[in-house]
């Protein structure tokens, strides 16, 4: 399953930049292609409450199958659709919608999965082994479109994560069957409600939900990417490329160098300093675009590499930061509660991981576009640290969570 979510997770990162290179290109507006999240934010939500329901009323394995065959379905079309010159800016939103809506189920059913995989005092290790992972991933994949779009088009980049979505049904068709324990809810209202109620009673796990909207709402300028490679930065579709493999290569090192990190077991100070630091970190990258105001100006073709070396250092740390951040809250939701709504609480967990991020480029897709490029990370970094700071000092039994004994 590790082995299949990695190469199918690179396809999908590398289906993700290349439709926001593609809406870039058919439009020209930063405000368009925040609307390649913002589209799959809806469906994604349903999408997530209710394959944590499916998730928690049948046979894990199968459920996560049936999502990966209905997200492959939709990477095909969108390859042909492509091919044959048929794609419009509303196909394209329209395919990534359906991907997200598939790709909520399918990761909240594999992440309720591996509590039953290993055991409890592995979770923190399994959850940085699943940074470096992301962090090859979205490395490898965002680059790769950049280098592929401008070399080959969008069809053959399309079609080469068609391919690798296969690996996603290898790993899952590997597993045994995996149904729920104990009390099983048929998915519904009372499931919902049932989840809901829990909910309330987690105060630890609704507070870590909390401060990552927080810091994917105001502190996520992904959208930002083609125009900084069309105008400030340049390089076109390979800036766009290389700034997003630079958070990844954060990812990727934070969990490399992790053994320190999964030691520690105050979990809740740790996702306070953690989202802090990411904070500063994007603050710090809003700095560095300020500073390109007053540069030269650069083109499609022209790079401004000192300045691209600068953003891609702090876009690396406020990777590392998050990863650091996800590995405490991942363990947190696994560890803390209970089997039979897992698959619920891990479906609103997705909802919150890749659901903040939509949301956080429409803030900066719209901020940019009635201000200038480097302004809605420079305040959104500023915010992210005050709003944690206060959240966290009116939650105290959050601020001293112990991973040794874990409550929701």
């Amino acid at each position: 399953m590790w082995a299949g979510s990695t190469l199918a997770g690179l396809g999908g990162q590398l289906t993700l930049v290349t439709i926001m290179l593609h809406v870039f290109e058919l439009t020209g507006s930063t405000f368009a292609v925040s609307m390649v999240a913002v589209t799959g934010l809806v469906p994604m939500i349903f999408a997530g409450l209710y394959g944590g329901m499916l998730a928690d009323a049948f046979d894990r394995r199968r459920v996560a199958l049936v999502a990966a065959t209905i997200t492959f379905a939709s990477t095909v079309l969108l390859a042909a659709l492509t091919w044959t010159e048929l794609e419009t800016i509303w196909w394209l939103y329209a395919l990534s919608a359906i991907n997200a809506a598939a790709n909520s189920v399918g990761m909240a059913t594999r992440m309720a999965i591996i509590p039953r995989l290993i055991p409890r005092e592995l979770l923190a290790s399994a959850s940085a082994l699943n940074g470096i992972t992301i962090g090859v991933m979205v490395m490898a994949g965002p680059a790769l479109a950049g280098v592929l779009v401008a070399t080959t088009g969008y069809g053959w980049t399309y079609t080469i994560d068609v391919v690798l979505m296969l690996a996603m049904f290898m790993g899952l068709w590997t597993l045994p069957a995996l149904r729920p324990e104990g009390t099983i809810v048929r998915p519904g209202i009372a499931s919902l409600v049932d989840g809901w109620r829990f909910l309330q009673r987690a105060k630890n796990i609704r507070m870590q939900y909390i401060l990552d909207i927080v810091a994917m709402t105001f502190g996520q300028p992904l959208a930002l990417f083609p125009a900084l490679g069309t105008f400030l930065l340049g390089g076109g579709p390979v800036t766009t490329g290389t700034l997003t493999a630079a958070v990844a290569a954060g990812t990727f090192l934070s969990s490399l160098f992790s053994g320190r990190i999964v030691r520690y077991r105050w979990h809740g100070r740790g996702i306070q300093r953690a989202i802090q630091a990411y904070g500063a970190s994007i603050l710090a990258f809003g700095a560095v675009l300020l500073i390109g105001v007053w540069m030269p100006a650069a083109s499609a073709t022209t790079v401004n590499v000192g300045l691209l070396i600068a953003a891609c250092i702090a876009l690396a740390a406020s990777g590392a930061c998050d990863n650091v951040s996800s590995i405490y809250r991942s363990t947190m939701m696994q560890s803390s509660v209970p089997d039979s709504i897992r698959g619920r609480l891990q479906g609103i967990f997705i909802i919150v991981v890749a659901g903040g991020p939509r949301v956080g480029a429409l803030y900066a897709g719209t901020l940019a576009t009635l201000t200038s490029l480097w302004f809605p990370p420079l305040l959104g970094g500023f915010i992210v640290i005050v709003l944690v700071a206060m959240l966290v000092r009116l939650a105290p039994r959050f601020r001293d969570y112990d991973a040794e004994n874990p409550e929701p």
